[in-house]
């Protein structure tokens, strides 16, 4: 019992060595390349395809599904219709 006990900390002060190392190694070199963010393209926030009236008209809908109280498939298919009748219940 001993034994294992003695090889099992030897592993695992293996490990953790080896993790150090890596760090150090991965630290080292990160630090001479030039950062990502100044030599990328700022991100642009992608725009809406939705114009100002269909999305009033999304939101009619799911107002009235919150409404009815309506959950997963029958929800969707509420909203489905209700979009397709520019946001009037059926």
């Amino acid at each position: 019992m001993r034994i294992a006990s003695v090889l099992t900390s030897i592993a695992v002060a293996g490990f953790l060595a080896t993790g150090v190392a890596s760090a150090a190694t991965t630290a080292a070199t990160t630090t001479t390349t030039a950062p990502a963010a100044t030599t990328a393209a700022p991100m642009k926030k992608k725009a809406s395809a939705m114009t100002p009236e269909q999305t009033a008209i999304s939101k009619q809908c799911s107002a009235l599904a919150d409404a009815k109280k309506l959950h997963g498939k029958e929800r969707h298919k509420f909203r489905a219709d209700c979009k397709k009748n520019g946001g009037k219940a059926t």
